[in-house]
């Protein structure tokens, strides 16, 4: 769906509004077993909540959740998707449709995740490093079924950089030069995580969503990073976003999914 601008009435300022359908997508991040957040991806800034993630799923389903957006944190840093028998497990018990990476490399990668129940199958190092494999990917598979994670932080120049490898590692690509790489290859879903801002619960980056779904309007964009409360959904429906991915708040009960969902239909 392509976004429209609408004025925002107290500032006078304009936003996208997304006009197609929203998700929230509570996440779990899975490290060694357990569900974990980290600190703004940094691997020794790590609180753990839980060694039950199918657990914490099925408490998601029973508020009101559709979707589920899983990491494999492990896979993310060294590849290899430790997940499998979770994941299905969680698709078989709680009917959640799942968005889920860490790892993949392949295209057998995301064909054994989708074989195992995933709905979509992210694809984040990868995406960024090969951008003309993972479009070959697109187009076998359909671009409903992968999601080309994009998680950025400011560089130093100002641009908006692409570190790879569960974000440890970082190249010379930027967000504006990977996504050209994806005209005309059908991509259809990004999730965009400002890592600055991941685990803080200091609220998301809207001006980087707003400038995405400006001047990508065909895409779907799923907000990440920072989100703390139901107005912080709301805004990210605002500022054009079709989606918003919801993890520390949710583990530390300072919102809810009931009242992120409720926000889906309004």
């Amino acid at each position: 769906m392509t976004p429209r601008m609408a004025p925002e009435a107290d500032t006078g300022e304009i936003h996208v509004t997304h006009t197609g359908p929203f998700t929230v997508y509570p996440a779990i991040d899975v490290r060694g077993g357990a569900v974990v957040r980290l600190l703004r991806g940094d691997y020794d800034q790590e609180t753990r909540y839980t060694d039950n993630p199918v657990a914490v799923a099925e408490n998601y389903a029973r508020s009101g959740a559709a979707w589920l957006h899983l990491v494999d944190l492990d896979a993310a840093r060294a590849g290899g998707y430790t997940l499998g028998e979770t994941l299905t497990t969680i698709v078989e018990t709680t009917g959640l449709r799942v968005q889920t990476g860490g790892g993949v490399r392949s295209l057998d990668d995301v064909q054994q995740l989708l074989d195992a129940g995933a709905e979509r199958v992210v694809v984040g190092s990868l995406a960024v490093r090969e951008p003309e494999t993972v479009a070959g990917w697109l187009d076998r598979v359909g671009p409903d079924r992968i999601t080309v994670a994009l998680d950025t932080r400011i560089g130093e120049d100002g641009r908006w950089v692409l570190p790879t490898s569960g974000w440890t590692s970082v190249g010379e690509q930027d967000l504006t030069t990977t996504l050209h790489h994806y005209q005309g290859s059908g991509l259809r879903h990004v999730l965009c995580t400002d890592i600055g801002r991941d685990g803080t619960l200091s609220g998301p980056n809207f001006h980087l969503y707003t400038m995405l779904t400006r001047s990508n309007p065909a895409l779907e964009v799923q907000a990440s990073g920072g989100a703390r409360s139901v107005d912080d959904v709301r805004a990210a429906k605002k500022h054009g976003c079709s989606g918003i991915i919801l993890g520390k708040a949710l583990l530390e009960g300072r919102l809810t999914v009931g009242d992120a969902v409720q926000e889906e239909q309004v």
